[in-house]
């Protein structure tokens, strides 16, 4: 029996799914929108709102949780010095699942996940600028 053990699987071992979960949280905090699977979004979901909520702490312990968590200083830089003061306001609910239909190969299940403030024409601005 499965009581009381939350989370899903994914059909990896735990230290697969726990790197897993790291990388694509941290390409979401990066990217600010990622296309995966919808039970990834979901478990995803989690974590990252998690660590948004760490980002609005700002103090030295937080930051030194999300170091922990997170794969880039850049991108623990980047939550606790933009999105935080973006979600100050917010009590929660940062992200959004946006179901898109099913893949190709295998007709798993797919889903964008994004933050809820994601605007797409300033993402694209400023990935011109940079080149």
């Amino acid at each position: 029996m499965r009581h009381r053990k939350s989370g899903r699987k994914l059909g990896r071992r735990s230290a697969h799914r726990t790197a897993m979960l790291r990388n694509i949280v941290t390409s979401l905090l990066d990217m600010e929108r990622i296309v995966t699977t919808v039970p990834k979004a979901k478990e995803v979901r989690r974590v990252a709102e998690q660590m948004i909520t760490l980002g609005k702490r700002g103090d030295l312990h937080a930051r030194r949780q999300a170091m922990a968590y997170i794969r880039s200083k850049e991108v623990v830089a980047k939550l606790f010095d933009q999105l935080s003061s973006q979600y100050a306001d917010r009590q929660g609910g940062y992200t959004r699942i946006i179901r898109t239909g099913y893949r190709a190969g295998d007709a798993a299940p797919m889903a964008i996940l994004e933050l809820v403030e994601y605007k797409e024409s300033v993402v694209a601005a400023d990935q011109e600028s940079e080149q």
